[in-house]
């Protein structure tokens, strides 16, 4: 087994974890407070306070991780409402992948 196949393994098994609601024991606190903001972020934009922020910088997040944090969670976003909007439909092997 490869250096990637090993990365591809723990890649995988985090998202497992993420998408069963249990990953929080294979986070840093670091990662759990990027977390909690990306999915506040996602879920409820207009209750964001300056103290989301101020959580991030706790954790050692300087202001260009947080724009790049914010960025990123709004990107993916973005493109779900719009692919959604637009009722665009998943690729056939994008499928299988999805189903396995």
């Amino acid at each position: 087994m490869g250096r990637d196949d090993v990365v591809n393994a723990l890649v995988d098994g985090l998202v497992d974890a993420l998408v069963a609601g249990s990953a929080e024991p294979l986070l840093t606190e670091r990662q759990r407070a990027m977390l909690a903001y990306a999915c506040k972020l996602t879920h409820t934009p207009g209750e964001m306070t300056p103290d989301d922020v101020g959580a991030l910088r706790a954790h050692a997040f300087t202001d260009a991780d947080v724009l790049a944090i914010a960025e990123v969670t709004a990107y993916y976003a973005y493109v779900n409402r719009l692919v959604d909007g637009l009722g665009v439909q998943l690729e056939p092997w994008s499928r299988d992948d999805a189903e396995s």
